[in-house]
């Protein structure tokens, strides 16, 4: 089964780390929701703005940084996923901490790097 996964910190900027991820995770075949501060497309994936309820997500990958993950501690608890991949500059040791009490795998990671080395 593949890994649907939320990009949380998406960016239409093709620049943006999160926009690189959601293409190479698209050109993977894996099904992908993101949500990012403003609305957009990259490729067939819809940028949301609301947390909206996602179901089945077997992944959460963050590009934001610890301070704006804050407001979305209990948004991504809520979600049941499987793991939360903290890509570089996201570490957040409080995060990572009340993700393990909820049973949640954490991994710091590259969600590109994972992907081009197979390992996702």
């Amino acid at each position: 089964m593949k890994k649907t996964t939320l990009v949380l910190g998406a960016s239409v900027n093709t620049e943006r780390y999160s926009n690189k991820a959601i293409q190479k995770l698209r050109a993977n075949k894996i099904k992908v929701f993101a949500v990012g501060a403003k609305k957009g497309t990259v490729l067939d994936v819809s940028i949301e703005v609301e947390k909206l309820q996602f179901q089945d997500i077997d992944t959460v990958t963050l590009y934001l940084n610890p301070i704006r993950q804050k407001e979305y501690y209990e948004y991504v608890i809520g979600l049941k996923p499987n793991r939360v991949i903290f890509n570089p500059g996201t570490e957040n040791s409080e995060f990572i901490k009340l993700l393990k009490e909820k049973n949640i795998e954490t991994e710091v990671a590259c969600t590109l790097v994972l992907l081009s080395i197979n390992q996702y």
